[in-house]
């Protein structure tokens, strides 16, 4: 009886330990702490960061000794702040601009109240007294204005004489938005500021969006806004414009504000089709020059125009073409150089993204980078020593390093070659801070010259590190193998805990699967599938088709038929697991979530019964239900596309699928609606298909909180374990 005792106590201790297990992983226990870059001042030698959320700290490069407080909650009488959510330093590192109070309106657009500190008389004042929450304050070049956003409109702040003015007039909730994106700018082009400051600082530009002609989307609120025990009788609404494919989107202008004359005037695009995208303005190092950078609709033809901002006139200076889609991305690395007469950019015109160097007309200089490898951040040019700096997979698509490439075409990889390394340079490119971690070891920031020399150690996550290995649980194995149609692709794989070769285990595939996305990288990531390898269970994890990291072709083959060559490989994935003597062909499932969900509905329904089981969170069940600009980039419009739309639809696949099915989704999903699962699960009841759900009321995309996400994770814990 007493060993029975001692059993049972040892067996429930192993159940509360993996309980214990999937709440950290959860709960974040996992994560490495945060890491605020360091933002550079103008010197170059030192640099400010964000403390506790209380104060704002100068320190010095080379030493890590704190130099200077800028700004601290406890120095202020009668603070109004109680915490800070963030800052700017102003161009003459005069000013400090803090924020509090976040509240966000979608993923990443907010309003929060500002305030600005005068670092020499240590006085601090409201941005506005006019009333309302401001959005992404800039301030002017010279520091003696700032720009922001409230309510649909522009105002600007004179820091000199304390006065505030109206900018616009014009913006009205679902009409007229200035400076800040529509729904569809802010998610596919991620960007919250569309309004930026001539280098004289005396003319503003920004681009105006009338979404009047948008569809609206609406979805019910239930309980969110509740307080105490109160029962909301009847929901709520929440209802904002959003294009779907093949929809309307909004019309844009790019205006030019001149403070001086007090007017507004729009620049006069050339040749402009009536549906086009504007995703960037940048102004040039030209007083009176803004570049801007036009899209068509379908995304395959990139135009930067130079505007002469006085006159507004445009011009065509250099066109980039791609017969599936131009990334926007790139554009957030054009770099103008100061003296006018060259800008940098990236391209994937040779079938890789690359660095190239351009006459400031629009004629190719050279081509900075070659190889068949991806740059995958360009941080800048160094127009002293005339070096470019930039992150690349050149190691190993699985791999990121720091590189330098001078005018002679020396190259020097600046980062050790093992893991993902990303680098936060100085003003001056003299130094970097180098944050890197690979499977194994979690995030570590080192401060390295601009040759690479390791001159100190930032910040460590060794306490995590240690904390992790105590666990003993096993450890992420990278290989590859070649599908049936000759393609060759990346995973890892994690294996249970005590695992034996000899015995045949069931196998979970995770993916996202998503356009340009990379799951399969040697970086610390710590999720469920540790907890299922402590159940028992083979987690692996494949980048198939459409995935980034490997040129052009590799990526955008799935153009106009998203899902399909994606399933293809995520069922080659669970043929060549099956063939493996330690796993039960018979119990493969796949999940994912997003994309990822898709992918899950995607692959289940090939026709071939080769999942058990799949777990689909928050799926785009049809291309035609979600957003113009995402979609149209990989499909084209369904008017342009109609039988691509059709085969990728999971909705026109569900009488294929096989296997048992969990489904969930939030249903204040504003990013991918409850639409589709509502209406791909009405077409399973119709063909009389079974499956489970789980909904999560008032939550969106993100189902965020700690106890939904514990109540998800448990969820989809224990529908694997009753059914695979």
């Amino acid at each position: 009886m007493r060993r029975l005792k001692v059993i049972l106590i040892l067996s429930l201790s192993f159940c509360f330990a993996q309980a214990d297990l999937l709440y950290d992983i959860t709960d974040g226990k996992y994560r490495p702490a945060s890491f605020d870059s360091p933002r550079s001042m103008v010197d170059g030698e030192n640099y400010t960061m964000l403390v506790k959320n209380k104060a704002v700290v100068k320190y010095n490069y080379k030493t890590g000794n704190t130099v200077d407080t800028l700004f601290s909650l406890s120095q202020i009488k009668n603070c109004p702040i109680k915490n800070i959510s963030g800052y700017e330093l102003s161009p003459n590192e005069m000013r400090l601009l803090v924020y509090t109070n976040v509240k966000y309106r979608y993923r990443r657009t907010f309003t929060a109240d500002y305030y600005i500190f005068d670092l020499k008389r240590k006085e601090l004042q409201p941005l506005s007294d006019n009333g309302g929450a401001e959005e992404v304050p800039l301030f002017s070049p010279d520091s003696r204005y700032i720009a922001f956003a409230r309510k649909n409109n522009l105002y600007m702040k004179k820091l000199d004489f304390n006065t505030e003015i109206a900018i616009t007039k014009d913006g009205e909730a679902g009409k007229i938005i200035n400076g800040t994106p529509d729904w569809v700018y802010e998610e596919e082009f991620e960007l919250t500021r569309f309004f930026a400051w001539s280098p004289d600082s005396k003319l503003l530009a920004f681009i105006k969006f009338d979404e009047s002609k948008i569809p609206e989307f609406a979805f019910q609120t239930y309980d969110s806004e509740l307080q105490g025990e109160d029962i909301n009788l009847y929901p709520g609404f929440k209802k904002f414009k959003y294009p779907k494919a093949g929809q309307e989107n909004s019309k844009v202008t790019v205006c030019i504000y001149d403070d001086f004359n007090k007017t507004t005037r729009p620049i006069q695009l050339p040749d402009t089709e009536n549906d086009f995208y504007i995703p960037r303005i940048k102004w040039t190092t030209q007083p009176d020059q803004l570049a801007i950078f036009k899209l068509n609709r379908n995304q395959n033809r990139l135009d930067m125009l130079m505007a002469n901002a006085r006159s507004t006139t445009a011009k065509l200076i250099l066109r980039q073409e791609d017969k599936r889609y131009v990334d926007y991305e790139n554009i957030d690395y054009t770099t103008f150089t100061s003296d006018n007469q060259y800008f940098f950019t990236l391209s994937e015109q040779d079938g890789y993204r690359h660095i190239y160097q351009y006459r400031m007309n629009g004629t190719l200089y050279k081509q900075i980078t070659k190889g068949k490898w991806e740059v995958t951040d360009f941080y800048g040019y160094d127009e002293k020593k005339k070096i470019v700096y930039y992150q690349s997979a050149e190691t190993s698509p699985l791999q990121r390093d720091v590189f330098s490439l001078d005018s002679k075409g020396k190259k020097t990889r600046l980062t050790n070659g093992k893991g993902v390394h990303k680098a936060y340079f100085n003003s001056t490119f003299t130094c970097f801070a180098d944050k890197a971690s690979s499977l194994e070891h979690p995030d570590i920031v080192t401060l390295r010259t601009q040759n690479g020399i390791q001159v100190r150690e930032m910040q460590n996550n060794k306490n995590l590190e240690e904390k992790f290995q105590a666990l003993q649980l096993p450890k992420k194995e990278f290989f590859s193998f070649t599908t049936s149609e000759n393609v060759k692709l990346n995973g890892w794989m994690l294996k249970p805990v005590n695992f034996d070769n000899s015995k045949k285990y069931p196998v979970l595939q995770v993916q996202y699967s998503g356009p340009n996305t990379q799951e399969v990288l040697d970086q610390w990531s710590i999720g469920w599938e540790y907890y299922l390898a402590q159940n028992g269970y083979i987690v692996v994890c494949v980048d198939g088709r459409g995935t980034g990291g490997r040129g052009a072709d590799f990526c955008k083959c799935t153009y106009e038929q998203m899902g399909i060559l994606e399933a293809r490989d995520q069922v080659e994935v669970a043929k060549f697991m099956g063939r493996q003597s330690f796993v039960d062909k018979d119990r493969i499932g796949i999940w994912g979530w997003s994309y990822g969900g898709s992918m899950t509905l995607w692959s289940m329904s090939t026709g071939e019964k080769i999942f058990k089981t799949g777990i689909a969170v928050a799926p785009v069940t049809d291309w035609r239900l979600y957003d113009s600009a995402y979609t149209e980039r990989f499909m084209r419009r369904p008017q342009e596309n109609f039988d691509g739309y059709n085969k990728t639809s999971a909705i026109g696949m569900a009488d294929k699928l096989n296997g048992k099915l969990l489904i969930i989704h939030g249903t204040a999903d504003d990013n991918v609606h409850f639409q589709n699962t509502m209406l791909y699960v009405s077409r399973l009841i119709e063909l009389n298909k079974q499956f489970d759900m789980q909904v999560y009321p008032d939550k969106n995309h993100s189902l965020l909180g700690k106890q939904t996400r514990r109540h998800l994770y448990t969820k989809m814990s224990e529908y694997l374990f009753n059914n695979l």
